[in-house]
């Protein structure tokens, strides 16, 4: 009789045809998109605004800037490519994040800070980067946004 139950168990276990569903840390992937986000900046400052924005956009990524229509993909990088960055310098540090549950999409969010060589000011404003995962598990961003005008502090 046990070899007719360990049979039938088998036969069960064996027919349950529904796939496994990977379980996903979502607290770790947000830690993790939130270290990309501050090598994201720390490459700004290092490399400059150029060289961060071109190994983290998404080769579909979106730039939404003031005064202009939504810069899409090819467009975007071209954009990027013709930025002289050598008379400023721009960091930010994102204050959180959010991560799907399937952990292949996200955003952050926080404050950024323009350091214009020429100026002793430093203008501050905010910002949002949606990001997406590749199949080699490298975060990159497909839309990239930012206001600004806000007082340090604020």
């Amino acid at each position: 009789m046990w070899k007719l139950a360990g049979i039938l168990i088998f036969i069960l276990i064996s027919c349950n045809d529904s796939p496994r569903q990977d379980v996903v840390n979502t607290t770790e992937e947000k830690l993790g998109l939130i270290k990309t986000d501050e090598s994201f900046s720390d490459m700004s400052v290092a490399k400059g605004y150029k060289a961060a924005f071109m190994e983290y956009i998404d080769s579909n990524g979106v730039l939404l800037r003031p005064g202009s229509v939504p810069l899409i993909g090819a467009t975007a990088i071209d954009f990027l490519l013709q930025t002289n960055d050598s008379n400023f310098s721009l960091q930010w540090k994102p204050q959180n994040a959010y991560v799907s549950k399937s952990a292949d999409m996200g955003y952050t969010y926080g404050i950024y800070a323009l350091h214009p060589h020429n100026a002793d000011t430093i203008l501050y404003g905010t910002y949002v980067s949606i990001w997406k995962k590749e199949e080699n598990g490298k975060w990159k961003f497909v839309l990239d946004s930012g206001n600004e005008g806000i007082s340090p502090g604020k």
